[in-house]
């Protein structure tokens, strides 16, 4: 049960009355409250009961961040009474469901939609709370409510910002496999053509047999390679959770891997992608050539990072164990955490290097290289001093990566998708992938 507004100003006006005609007592009292319940009562009676109503939703299923979507509530009244009252449509905080609450009209036997807009303020799947139905009787004064369960999901993708970046990739990707003539020397496998020595070329590109053949020496050109396979791995782990300006590191890390798996595509290699801390969190496998992106995306929305350290060994555990010994570009997508790294994953770098190319990249935070030009009181070179020494650190790790021959991208969050793509294309360029 119910009670609206309307019978708190008659109860109210019914002790002004009481009060005002001189009548003082348990009889007058008792008098106004008998009449008052009798009222209330009878509204509830004639009020259609909301138990009663059926519910069915259609609408979106899914968006981008940032966006807003539409889902709809169908309220049908299968009973002699028609319902009038008003209806919420519950949603989680994060989803922002407006309005709040809609009034209700459902004459008996029809039925009535009633349309919510969600616009999310972050990934992953919001379901729906429950659709609460009030009736109120034809008083006015009280009624019925009922919270009905009428499930729903809407998924929220990650935004992919970074694709404003595709078109300038894949032009100059297109420029790389040919169409402006740029050929690659190194031991590829996409043979091209033949060509006359020139000193400063590979002695491993001559081709001795049409060597023999001719008067001089003569090299094998190769095409930058296509149908190669890619996987890039996304850390969950407790670093990932930390916020780089107003988003966490996860979701910088998310977009620059969307233009990577796009750009990867268009290219026609294979790309896989893996979400692991200390297990596998996601996983998308390619079928074949073509892009990959919406089922990364599909993959990634649910995606959160767990506060936990991350585990690199069984990370490079799953990778080797999980994806043959077809050699393959690995894109490791984390912090350049020199603890982290120094303790865990880099003792086990060779035996990932060993068989495939690995490439780190990490989101750079800007206010670290702001804090570490900050000069001025002793509080503000006390800043500095501390960034200083953490960009010291992450100088050091990439260093001692690079020395074992990983491939390093550190960029903020503005340009570490661009970033990444650039040496996706320079590894084409220089005949390592």
């Amino acid at each position: 049960m119910v009670v609206t507004g309307r019978a708190v100003l008659l109860a109210l006006a019914a002790t002004v009355a009481v009060a005002l005609s001189g009548l003082i007592g348990a009889v007058a009292t008792a008098v106004a409250m008998v009449v008052l319940v009798a009222l209330l009562a009878v509204d509830v009676l004639l009020a259609a009961s909301p138990g009663a109503m059926r519910l069915s939703r259609d609408g979106d299923t899914s968006l981008r961040l940032g966006d807003s979507a539409t889902v709809s509530v169908v309220v049908a009244n299968p009973t002699r009474r028609g319902l009038r009252g008003s209806v919420r449509d519950a949603w989680p905080p994060s989803s922002h469901a407006a309005p709040r609450g809609q009034p209700l009209r459902v004459a008996a036997g029809e039925r009535r939609r009633v349309r919510t807009t969600l616009t999310p303020t972050r990934r992953g799947d919001a379901r729906a709370a429950g659709v609460t139905l009030r009736s109120v009787g034809p008083l006015g004064l009280a009624g019925r409510q009922r919270t009905l369960s009428a499930p729903w999901t809407v998924r929220t993708l990650p935004p992919f910002h970074s694709r404003r970046h595709l078109p300038g990739k894949l032009s100059r990707l297109r420029e790389l496999e040919g169409q402006h003539t740029a050929m690659v020397r190194g031991q590829g496998s996409e043979f091209d053509s033949l060509r006359d020595y020139v000193p400063g070329d590979d002695v491993r590109s001559i081709d001795w047999r049409a060597t023999a053949r001719g008067s001089g020496v003569v090299v094998r050109t190769w095409r930058p390679e296509r149908d190669r396979r890619i996987l890039i791995v996304l850390d969950t782990g407790r670093t990932s959770a930390g916020r780089v300006g107003d988003t966490p590191r996860l979701d910088h890390a998310m977009d620059a891997a969307l233009l990577l798996a796009a750009l990867a595509g268009k290219a026609g290699d294979r790309v896989d992608f893996m979400a692991y801390d200390r297990r596998t969190r996601a996983q998308v496998r390619s079928s074949g050539k073509g892009s990959q992106v919406g089922r990364i995306v599909e993959a990634m929305a649910p995606l959160e990072a767990e506060l936990v350290e991350s585990d690199p060994a069984g990370l490079v555990g799953t990778v080797l164990g999980t994806q043959g010994r077809t050699r393959r570009l690995v894109v490791l997508l984390t912090d350049l955490n020199a603890v982290a790294l120094e303790e865990g994953l880099l003792p086990r770098l060779p035996a990932l290097t060993s068989r495939h190319l690995l490439l780190v990249a990490a989101v750079r935070d800007p206010e670290v290289d702001r804090m570490a030009a900050e000069r001025g009181g002793a509080d503000a070179l006390y800043r500095a001093a501390a960034a200083e020494r953490t960009l010291g650190e992450r100088r050091r790790v990439t260093a001692e990566l690079r020395r074992m021959g990983v491939e390093v991208v550190d960029a903020d969050p503005e340009h570490i998708a661009p970033a990444l793509a650039d040496a996706y294309i320079n590894l084409k360029a220089r005949g390592r992938l």
